[in-house]
């Protein structure tokens, strides 16, 4: 499978490459569970294909601020095919703690994000054509979280609710004899739902994360994207 990643102003879209092309990879979610007034958190994660950084802060008693951004930089396969891009996101929202141990929060999500793929294994059977597609991103959406919140140990669950276009498509990939820029064209609105677990556990201000989600299309079912991710990193909380 071909790995794409993309820059995004918000997740942000990562692309992954393979033997056959994929336009979206979802990343990570920012899921800070906010609780209080000057409160921090920071976030560095990631799998083999791409690291992230992410942050959150408490600007009153109800308002949060956020900020995600990341490099996709899968390895070459031996053919030769492969991709890279990077992303930055942003946000704002809302918090509240439920009792003691619980907060909710939900964020609006913009942001923007480009992305190259290059498959030079193409080119035999389509020697007029370089096999390279490039595009940039726009995402944009919500994301509330639920999530419990101890000294030792934090759990979320959050849903995303995106929409997703590409524009400024460009290349001449040719895949299954079909022309990829005319894909990306014919698909190039997307509306997604992304659910996503994530666990936390150390100590009071560092804590190891695990975080494993899905990307369903509402669009089309059929769309050349990743339904899965899992990540891991570490969390810092500064109050």
């Amino acid at each position: 499978m071909m790995k794409h990643s993309y820059y995004l102003f918000i997740f942000i879209s990562v692309l992954m490459v393979a033997c056959s092309p994929k336009y979206y990879t979802p990343n990570t979610q920012n899921v800070a569970l906010i609780s209080q007034e000057g409160e921090t958190d920071l976030n560095v994660s990631g799998n083999g294909n791409q690291v992230e950084f992410q942050g959150a802060y408490g600007v009153s008693d109800k308002v949060a601020i956020l900020a995600n951004g990341g490099l996709f930089i899968p390895k070459d396969l031996d053919n030769g095919n492969g991709g890279s891009g990077n992303f930055i996101e942003f946000g704002a929202g809302y918090f509240q703690k439920v009792k003691q141990d619980f907060v909710f929060e939900t964020y609006a999500l913009l942001g923007f994000g480009s992305f190259e793929n290059h498959m030079p294994s193409t080119t035999s059977s389509n020697p007029q054509t370089e096999g390279d597609i490039s595009a940039n991103i726009l995402r944009f959406g919500i994301q509330p979280n639920f999530g419990y919140k101890s000294e030792n140990f934090e759990a979320a669950i959050s849903t995303r609710f995106l929409g997703l276009n590409y524009n400024s498509i460009k290349g001449d990939l040719i895949y299954n004899g079909n022309s990829q820029t005319d894909y990306l064209e014919e698909n190039k609105t997307n509306l997604l739902i992304e659910p996503a677990l994530t666990l936390r556990g150390g100590l009071e201000n560092f804590k190891l994360q695990f975080q494993i989600g899905s990307s369903i299309n509402l669009s089309n079912v059929n769309f050349r994207q990743d339904h899965v991710y899992a990540t891991m990193g570490l969390n810092f909380r500064f109050n």
